[in-house]
């Protein structure tokens, strides 16, 4: 596919995701961390409003469905837990993406003539710098080479080449691997015998927190499961992280709970992408589209409920196949939203600063996770620092906030900026971000995923 060609929905979804990430969700998170550190800032802020906002810019414990108005998961009828965290959805998006953008691609690297070997060694070298990129961001605050795979490009590393072999299959093959990958998955956690010496505390697993479940969904139970025994296994047979010291850190399950199997089920995730590309891509009309994007949504969102009340929990940390339903109806619908509003309104132009960053994935998403402190404190605060206070007391005098906060216009700039210091930081960083990336596209210098 040409540029002109593009999909600008897909560039731009894609672009929002990067921005949250690069941003790190706007530090809005932060903002609401460490409360008694900042009384001024809930001076002026509402605190329960912004912590209630900050949960859609966090990982829950564990489950990951909830009763809509409740942030805790072990609150309400599973069948009414349809609601969600947004950050939640940030690796089934990057996931599901991946898989839109496939088809496309082998179309366009099949119109120009590249033989099916090529294809393939480019998937398979693709796959295995993802990995290794992976462990690469894993490792940068240790002493050494870090080996373990939950990071988001490991697992879509591990999984892309069996997905790029599936989408050489016919759809019927599509779908029935799509359906077999959730259940051997399910099937492997649903058979495995919890061992009795399974010690929750000692595996940063917590019943209060509600990682633990009793009955049938023990089996899903935060690092007592088939995943954690196979990392158990796994994990150890690559050569160990030391300390800064040179010593052997002896070997502990993800404290997270994130697994290296993980990837087997996102696969799935992948692979609803690729329908959702393949869709788009067919000669159906474009209302038609939109509605069968509306109804496959709707069809994974009311089947992952329906999965999470009956056969297994909706946990993203160890992508449950209820977790690959439910998330997937929320991607679908995202993508339906940007395909509509970029796609088919004559909104292209207003896409333009997520497109940017949408044809440079990667690269934003690498800057993200290695320079993003670098760019807080070596260009923003060093280069912009007072310009910033400046411009930000101005703002507060403006609107009249200055003797709320009991500031003067001497300390109005600095205030201000403590009070919005995690937004300010990184979004300023993403500017400087976004800048380096106009400059690549503007040379046709294009690192995706």
């Amino acid at each position: 596919m040409k540029l002109k060609e593009r999909m600008v929905s897909l560039d731009a979804f894609r672009g929002f995701i990067m921005v949250m990430l690069a941003a790190s969700g706007f530090g809005i998170a932060g903002m609401v961390r460490q409360p008694e550190e900042h009384p001024v800032r809930w001076q002026v802020l509402d605190q329960p409003r912004w912590e209630w906002f900050a949960h859609h810019f966090e990982h829950p414990p564990w489950q990951s469905s909830f009763v809509p108005g409740s942030h805790d998961a072990q609150v309400g009828s599973p069948w009414l837990h349809w609601a969600v965290s947004f950050w939640d959805l940030i690796q089934p998006a990057f996931m599901f993406m991946v898989g839109v953008a496939m088809p496309l691609s082998y179309r366009s690297r099949k119109e120009r003539g590249d033989p099916q070997w090529k294809m393939g060694l480019h998937a398979a070298t693709r796959a295995a710098v993802l990995v290794l990129l992976g462990v690469f961001l894993y490792s940068l605050h240790n002493g050494r080479t870090n080996w373990i795979f939950p990071n988001v490009l490991a697992q879509i590393g591990l999984g892309y080449f069996f997905a790029y072999l599936l989408l050489l299959t016919p759809r019927w093959a599509q779908i029935t691997a799509f359906f077999a990958i959730l259940a051997a998955t399910w099937t492997m956690f649903a058979v495995y015998n919890v061992p009795e010496s399974y010690d929750p505390a000692a595996v940063n697993a917590s019943a209060e927190r509600g990682e633990v479940y009793a009955g049938f969904f023990r089996h899903w139970s935060k690092n007592g499961n088939v995943a954690a025994a196979f990392d158990t296994w796994l994990l150890p047979l690559f050569p160990p992280t030391k300390d800064t010291e040179g010593n052997i850190v002896p070997f502990s399950l993800n404290r997270g709970g994130y697994m290296t199997l993980n990837f087997l089920p996102s696969i799935a995730t992948t692979l609803l992408g690729i329908f959702c590309g393949q869709l788009l891509m067919s000669d159906r009309t474009v209302t038609r589209k939109l509605l069968l994007l509306l109804a496959l949504g709707a069809g994974c969102l009311a089947g992952g409920v329906l999965a999470g009340a009956t056969c297994c929990p909706i946990v993203k940390r160890i992508w449950t196949p209820s977790w690959v339903l439910f998330s997937g109806g929320y991607v679908v619908w995202m993508l339906a939203l940007f395909y509509l509003l970029f796609d088919v309104l004559p909104l292209k132009k207003l896409a333009f600063p997520l497109t940017v960053i949408g044809m440079n994935s990667l690269a934003i998403y690498l800057m993200g996770e290695m320079l993003r402190g670098w760019f807080i404190n070596h260009v923003v605060q060093t280069h912009f620092g007072e310009l910033l206070r400046a411009a930000l007391g101005q703002i507060t005098i403006w609107t009249g906030w200055m003797q709320r906060m009991g500031a003067t216009p001497e300390t109005v700039g600095d205030i201000t900026y403590q009070i919005y210091q995690p937004m300010v930081d990184t979004a300023s960083a993403l500017i400087v971000m976004w800048l380096l990336a106009y400059y690549m596209y503007r040379n046709r210098i294009f690192i995706r995923m």
